[in-house]
């Protein structure tokens, strides 16, 4: 029996996926959600309150306690980890971790005292900055003045300084805690982390994900010593070599053997960045098929036929754990966008979705919405900006079902505007998350961008893109074989376009390009 395990440390949430490649089915697919399993870390979405809304945080050791409820539940539901051939995993990417001993230095993990209680004492920073966070204006400017400019920036690491990147979050550290940073050994992302927990052992950062840190030299694959001595001084020490996803970086370790029932010696592959994992849990590892990705932010991705970087200075260019590189474009306000107007006008995604297919029409009768509840990261807004444009009963909040449509229609416009620059084909369009079977999202995303949108069967596609690398490193399977077999769209609820919305929503396009345009000249003034 050949099973494969894969990880996603998400936002909000811990997911294992198992796969089994003698039957092609997925044997295992399960979560532990931080708000409601651990709420003594004060979470509920997967960070800490703070006063600034630009301080976004979470705590390490709530990561370690979700991994240890993950496993239990997995053995507790009757799932032999013992069959287990490989280990894989992803993570939210950018959010890091600072420790004051190498994983390596520690040794074998007990069995005899909890893994958070092991954990604790290794961490130089009690929180972990995490990919919402953009308090980094100032050192994002420091940094790329240091380089030579955006331009050098971006030819270098494929994206400017962007604040929720780790490099800037690494010099905010260094400069506001020179006594912690002092006292750091070893810096990790949330991915190379979890490895770590997993084999006890230091695991490095691999291509994928160390490109979303403002760090890595694409060209070369290592990390840029300029943007290095940029960063933080001494951070080359701090950081170890990256490595290929592709990389085996150690075994399960005994404490894991012992507690959960792993065999001994199961091989861990490096573990990457959640967006490089769904690209290839989509089966769109190879140029031909963008992805979009509706969760706590949203995200258009594709592998590249050729590298290109983003001339608006937003998108971003990842590793792709198929080889070559991905392009991405990131939208902080997902989720978190239509839940706040979910939760204003009391729906539940039921009434959300009636409200788009039976309720209301393309265009919205003009109505309006930037919907921007936190800083945005495209465009760069540094601040929230919420702005109503059109009815009397719209503007004046009267209008639940307008307001269901304004949001998702800027949210789908928007996605297409920031993504033009990718320049690959995007038609089909595969989408994932937590949204990808709201019919009245797809109904809108479909005609926006003119495409047929077609869900995967499996939901959670990073966790899915996880156990497949495992699968293609441990047992050598290709990644067509995995894409037919693990990857199917489930076809019975793609979402074909309306032709008849196309000039429609080019002029909403434009419209919303205009009042973009003015909030970006001038984001502090309110509306």
């Amino acid at each position: 029996m050949a099973r494969f395990l894969g990880l996603d440390a998400s936002t909000q949430s811990l997911s294992a996926l198992v796969i089994d490649m003698d039957t092609g089915a997925v044997c295992a697919n399960q979560s532990v959600v931080f708000g409601e399993r651990l709420p003594q870390y004060q979470s509920p979405k997967g960070f800490l309150a703070h006063q600034n809304p630009r301080v976004r945080h979470s705590d390490p050791l709530m990561w370690v306690e979700a991994l240890e409820l993950l496993l239990g539940d997995l053995a507790g539901a009757g799932l032999d980890l013992g069959c287990v051939r490989g280990v894989s995993g992803a993570g939210q990417q950018h959010g890091s971790v600072y420790l004051t001993r190498s994983f390596d230095q520690v040794g074998a993990w007990s069995t005899d005292r909890p893994l958070r209680d092991q954990v604790q004492p290794l961490l130089s920073r009690r929180t972990s900055p995490i990919w919402m966070d953009s308090a980094t204006s100032a050192e994002c400017a420091e940094i790329t003045r240091a380089a030579g400019g955006d331009n050098r920036m971006v030819a270098l690491t494929g994206s400017r300084a962007i604040e929720r990147f780790t490099g800037p979050q690494i010099r905010k550290f260094f400069k506001d805690s020179p006594e912690e940073w002092a006292h750091t050994c070893e810096i990790h992302l949330v991915s190379s982390f979890m490895a770590s927990l997993l084999t006890a052992a230091s695991a490095p950062i691999d291509l994928g994900d160390g490109a979303g840190m403002n760090l890595l030299d694409l060209g070369t694959g290592t990390w840029s010593p300029a943007l290095l001595d940029a960063t933080a001084p001494d951070l080359a020490a701090k950081l170890r070599t990256p490595v290929p996803c592709t990389t085996r970086v150690g075994v399960v370790a005994d404490y894991f053997v012992k507690k959960y029932g792993f065999s001994p010696g199961t091989p861990v592959i490096a573990f990457t960045g959640d967006n490089p994992s769904s690209l290839v849990g989509m089966g769109a590892g190879r140029p031909g098929t963008a992805v979009i990705s509706l969760g706590t932010s949203d995200t258009v991705f594709a592998a590249m036929t050729a590298p290109r970087t983003d001339p608006r200075g937003t998108g971003h260019v990842f590793g792709d754990p198929a080889g070559g590189f991905m392009a991405l474009a990131c939208f902080a306000n997902g989720s978190l966008a239509r839940e706040e107007i979910a939760h204003r006008f009391g729906l539940d995604w039921e009434a959300f979705s009636d409200a788009i297919l039976t309720r209301t029409r393309p265009g919205n009768g003009g109505n309006l919405l930037l919907p921007y509840f936190v800083p945005e990261i495209t465009p760069r807004l540094p601040v929230p900006v919420v702005r109503w444009f059109g009815s009397e009963s719209f503007v004046d909040g009267r209008d639940p079902y307008a307001a269901v449509r304004a949001v998702v229609e800027t949210q789908a416009l928007s996605m297409r505007l920031f993504s033009r620059w990718i320049g690959e084909d995007m038609n089909p369009i595969l989408v994932t998350g937590g949204a990808s079977r709201n019919r009245g999202i797809l109904r809108i995303l479909a005609d926006v961008f003119q495409a047929r949108i077609v869900p995967l069967q499996v939901s959670n596609s990073s966790a899915l893109g996880a156990a497949l690398r495992a699968a293609q490193a441990v047992g050598g399977t290709s990644w067509e074989e995995l894409a037919r077999r693990f990857s199917a769209p489930a076809n019975h609820l793609a979402m074909k376009p309306d032709p008849r919305t196309l000039a429609m929503y080019d002029e909403a396009g434009h419209q919303l390009e205009r009042r973009l345009n003015e909030v970006l000249a001038n984001p502090f003034v309110k509306g």
